[in-house]
């Protein structure tokens, strides 16, 4: 099972587009075999700290490792597929 946290701010269009956008790149994918954490960094700024949030939206591959993160627009799909290690170089 892959599991990934994201990262938002709010409740604001941008973080409501990157939990859409992250659910269906992830659910196109990786069908039903992945879980995702939504963490609010205005709710939990102690767990932002902890994994080195410094802004969002930000994703983290946290299983299988290697664990990979990235930053920012999830907008380009293959982008975010390389980035978190889902396609080329598995």
């Amino acid at each position: 099972m892959n599991h990934f946290r994201l990262y938002v701010t709010g409740q604001n269009p941008v973080s409501i587009k990157a939990i859409e956008k992250l659910n269906h790149i992830l659910k196109f994918r990786l069908a039903d075999r992945y879980s995702l954490e939504v963490i609010d960094i205005l709710d939990n700024p102690k767990m932002a700290e902890e994994d080195e949030i410094l802004a969002t939206p930000s994703v983290i591959k946290l299983s299988p490792l290697p664990r990979r993160k990235i930053i920012g627009s999830l907008d380009d799909e293959e982008k975010v597929l390389m980035a978190l290690g889902l396609i080329g170089g598995e």
